[in-house]
């Protein structure tokens, strides 16, 4: 039983809609019908600037943080429990019951995730996002070779097999959500990041 609230609190605080409640806060366009309409941190960077893209980055980031730091602080779970809380909090980010299940990208989730489950991986796919993104100038390219590298990577560093199961459905997610820049990147009308 308490797995499973675990697993629903996980949920409902990963599918906060960061991006859309500081835009509306700020009184700004629904993120949603601007720009790539994503709700993620780099729409709202395009949308409504740096300091509310930022923001959004930490918030996003946050609900992968905070359902594991309660997880594994207050309470007894195995590595698979430990695990399924992860996944919730990013399907919560990707399919968020409060916008119609029409959410976000969920790396800046997943980077929350892993700076809990495995920093070292962090530090490693920051060195590949970095390189990628300055090499390129595309945060969907970026994005797509961290989460192609993050299972090899927790493997590595972490070996529990639950984590390792969780983190290829994360990074197979993520690459999926990106699927229309991976179509724009091959046809060559990706947009670029621009500082």
């Amino acid at each position: 039983m308490t797995l499973f609230l675990l697993i629903l609190a996980a949920y409902l605080i990963g599918a906060i809609p960061t991006g859309v409640i500081l835009t509306r806060l700020v009184g700004g366009e629904d993120v949603r019908n601007a720009g790539s309409g994503n709700i993620g941190a780099t729409n709202v960077y395009r949308v409504a600037g740096r300091k509310l893209g930022v923001i959004t980055l930490v918030g996003d980031c946050l609900k992968g943080v905070i359902p594991l730091l309660i997880a594994q602080q207050g309470f007894n779970l195995s590595s698979s429990g430990i695990a399924l809380v992860a996944l919730a909090a990013f399907i919560g980010h990707c399919y968020p019951v409060y916008l119609g299940f029409k959410g976000g990208k969920g790396v800046a989730t997943a980077l929350g995730i892993f700076l809990v489950l495995s920093p070292l991986s962090v530090l490693c796919l920051l060195v590949v996002f970095v390189s990628v993104l300055w090499k390129s100038r595309y945060i969907s390219l970026a994005s797509i070779s961290a989460a192609a590298t993050v299972p090899l990577l927790v493997l590595l560093f972490e070996g529990a097999f639950a984590l390792f199961v969780v983190t290829l459905v994360i990074a197979a997610m993520v690459i999926w959500k990106h699927r229309a820049n991976i179509e724009r990147l091959r046809s060559g009308t990706e947009s670029k990041f621009k500082v």
